[in-house]
């Protein structure tokens, strides 16, 4: 990455919305901001623990918060209701991610999940 993380922050501010959806799965997409991420953080690890996570929800789970906290090279991935009912949680032994924390969206509209930035809900 060779953003700082202060310049990825406002870079990931600027995404408001969509006008693209890229397949991250076959039932997974990935919004403009999500896919800038990815591709900039070097985080299609996170988009993938994401939908490993939501993808065996059951049905009535429509929309989840999805928060990444780092710590000294560690971190944790917890995915809630968006009402703090923790349907999934994750420890990760190891990340490079340049930020301290990111909080994502996934939503179902049905047919497939879309990780998106809150900005873009």
């Amino acid at each position: 990455m060779n953003l700082s993380k202060t310049h990825l922050l406002n870079q990931l501010e600027q995404f408001i919305g969509t006008e693209f959806y890229y397949p991250l799965w076959p039932n997974v997409m990935l919004t403009d901001g999500t896919r800038f991420l990815a591709d900039t953080a070097g985080c299609f690890w996170l988009m993938d623990a994401i939908t490993s996570h939501i993808q065996r929800l059951p049905n009535r789970e429509v929309f989840t918060s999805c928060r990444l906290t780092v710590n000294n090279g560690s971190a944790v991935l917890i995915i809630d209701d968006g009402n703090s009912n923790i349907l999934a949680s994750q420890k990760i032994s190891y990340t490079d991610f340049p930020l301290d924390r990111i909080h994502l969206y996934a939503c179902f509209d049905g047919k497939q999940w879309i990780i998106m930035l809150p900005s873009e809900y």
